[in-house]
């Protein structure tokens, strides 16, 4: 039995769209898996109500406290012990659960991740990884935000990071990584950037693709696109805009039926980030996934969906072996 704690009071439409989420996810999901929803039971029981059911699937942990998405987070995360997400990450440190999924404060999720779970030895800093489309297939894009300055060690590491979680959850056994940067020659970039590039190219974990530049990303050139969270954040609110300014754009300049066509549909769908799932924290002795603070029902289940399938793959051991034969573990 699969166990996902989901934080029921977190993002900006708690509870609605989390339960909304919970009860279609857990129509698809294998009968084995069970989904936590944690947070003000009231609040919880009484959308339940709304949709007339609580599937057998579904339970109910109380966290009555809640951490607004303005709040620091370590303050927060420190003061607030019965918030859904402490509580949720402690339910996974203690083995109750087998992942931990919040649409809630990023930072806090972040920092509870840490604190309770831990970070593997040899992992410097967790990464956020954030999976986005190209005209191949998907790719994995990290850090997303987690870390605004890297040194080039943490850079390496957020490329073995990505290596094992596309192996694992893309299920492609020789993933490509690339070093996203402004030029394509090795002596570009900041000194992070070549010191990074230098450490990558000696490694046998995965094929080192060298530099790319940003018109690469949806190309599809690389499975794995590796740089510091300031650029990595940047590029994540450009690509998610792309589908909204296109749709404003074709319904100026088109006819309705063209823009609402099933073609159409197609294309903003492949643009539309609720159909990737959440954002993995990668690098914690767990399963953490962090959603958008506008995470819909969709993007809730796609969340839930993704959380099972690094449940189920062993991500979080592959992680630890990944660094163990690295040598960064005696």
């Amino acid at each position: 039995m699969a166990r996902i704690a989901l934080d029921a009071s977190g993002g900006d439409f708690a509870p609605a769209q989390p339960v909304a989420g919970a009860l279609e996810a857990v129509q698809n999901l294998p009968a084995n898996c069970e989904i936590v929803l944690v947070g003000s039971r009231s609040e919880i029981e009484a959308e339940l109500a709304k949709h007339g059911r609580q599937p057998d699937r579904i339970s109910i942990v109380d966290a009555p406290e809640k951490i607004g998405m303005d709040e620091k987070p370590l303050a927060a995360v420190r003061s607030k012990r019965k918030s859904s997400i402490v509580t949720g990450l402690q339910l996974h440190r203690q083995g109750e659960v087998d992942a931990f999924i919040s649409a809630g404060n990023t930072g806090a999720v972040m920092a509870a991740s840490t604190l309770l779970l831990g970070l593997h030895d040899g992992v410097e800093r967790p990464a956020i990884g954030t999976v986005l489309p190209s005209m191949k297939e998907e790719i994995l894009l990290l850090d997303a935000g987690a870390n605004v300055d890297c040194s080039p060690r943490e850079l390496m590491g957020f490329a073995q990071l990505g290596a094992v979680y596309v192996r694992d959850v893309f299920e492609r056994p020789d993933p490509v990584v690339g070093l996203l940067n402004i030029g394509e020659e090795s002596e570009k970039g900041n000194a992070a950037a070549k010191e990074a590039y230098a450490l990558l190219k000696t490694t046998t974990h995965f094929t080192f693709a060298g530099n790319i530049e940003g018109s690469d990303i949806l190309v599809g050139r690389c499975d794995v696109v590796v740089c510091d969270g300031f650029v990595g954040n940047i590029v994540l609110k450009l690509i998610e805009s792309v589908a909204r300014t296109f749709d404003g754009m074709f319904r100026t300049a088109l006819d309705a039926s063209i823009v609402d066509s099933e073609a159409m549909k197609e294309v903003f769908h492949f643009l539309d980030y609720s159909s990737y799932g959440g954002a993995p924290l990668l690098g914690v002795q767990g399963v953490t996934i962090i959603c958008h603070g506008r995470s819909s029902s969709r993007a809730i289940a796609s969340a839930l969906r993704v959380a099972l399938r690094a449940v189920n793959v062993h991500l979080s051991d592959h992680i630890h072996d990944e660094f163990v034969e690295d040598g960064a573990v005696a």
